[in-house]
């Protein structure tokens, strides 16, 4: 059954806007599982006005989801209520300045990183282990290969859900192990890092060590990055390990074998069979080791 269409209602509300808002789109193939449900009303803001024009004329008690490369992110099957927001090309530009580098929130952290070590710029490589985008990063306090967000971070940009442009600082995002501390209905839409000189040549051989740890120990099927956080002191994978989840099967959906904190969506997999293979880890966790495992992958959306 699909959501009630509200788009027609939206676009009468909202004569002034620019970018593309679509009624039940489906999700799945923004994400890197490919499954999940249709977005109830789907919004790509041509830029950071549009989205801020948008948000603050948008009735008040209507859900706001906002997705990005869909790197960490199960869609239920019954989809998102509400008006899911992808940013796009508006979105999508770097800059730098001296050692610092500003990006859009829909740019790949890889990209970035990229983008910096061709200006010379070191410090940012570790961004190119990381899937997703910089919002992503900035929501998550992504990390990878001994280096977070919070380390780099000079200042985020975004808008909150009354439409008002914000700015924070390091400090204000209040930084946490894959957490920030920034209300959840801010959508980051920039943000500033700080680099320090490098030689390019040193900062690419950094990054093609990156990618070949990445490729070595990480599976390249359908997956969605790590999936659970690793408790203080501890590897999440090793308890997966140990309460002999490795290759565990439910419906469609598969603990990996190369690296046990990674599931995989197999041909005809649902999002119902990802998400209950992921409980049934943490529950064969707990039973073995007595550690509650946190999801790291964001679940949204309604089971159908």
């Amino acid at each position: 059954m699909s959501l009630p269409d509200i788009v027609p209602e939206l676009k009468a509300r909202l004569p002034e806007l620019r970018g593309r808002l679509l009624a039940n789109q489906p999700l799945g193939e923004f994400t890197w599982f490919r499954v999940g449900g249709p977005a109830q009303a789907f919004f790509m803001p041509e830029d950071e006005n549009d989205l801020a024009y948008f948000l603050r004329n948008l009735p008040a008690d209507l859900p706001v989801t906002a997705i990005g490369a869909g790197s960490n992110l199960i869609v239920r099957d019954g989809g998102v209520p509400g008006v899911t927001i992808r940013l796009g090309r508006g979105f999508n530009d770097v800059k730098i300045e001296s050692d610092c580098v500003t990006a859009g929130s829909a740019m790949l952290d890889a990209m970035v990183s990229r983008a910096a070590q061709k200006a010379g710029i070191a410090g940012l490589a570790f961004l190119s282990g990381i899937p997703g985008t910089i919002g992503g990063a900035l929501r998550m306090n992504g990390g990878a290969y001994g280096a977070e967000t919070k380390d780099v971070l000079i200042e985020a940009r975004g808008v909150d859900r009354q439409g008002n442009l914000r700015t924070y600082s390091n400090s204000q995002m209040r930084f946490s192990y894959r957490h920030c501390g920034v209300p959840e209905d801010v959508i980051f839409t920039s943000a500033t890092f700080q680099g320090r000189a490098g030689d390019p040549a040193e900062i690419a051989a950094e990054m093609a060590a990156i990618k070949s740890k990445r490729e070595t120990s990480q599976p390249r099927n359908r997956t969605g990055g790590s999936t659970f956080k690793n408790p203080p002191g501890m590897s999440a994978w090793k308890l997966v390990d140990e309460a002999g989840c490795r290759g565990l099967k439910v419906g469609q959906a598969q603990v990996s074998d190369l690296h046990s904190n990674f599931l995989i969506s197999l041909d005809g997999a649902t999002a119902a069979d990802i998400e209950t293979l992921g409980e049934t880890v943490r529950a064969r966790v707990k039973e073995k080791s007595g550690i509650d495992l946190e999801w790291e992958i964001k679940r949204i959306g309604i089971t159908r």
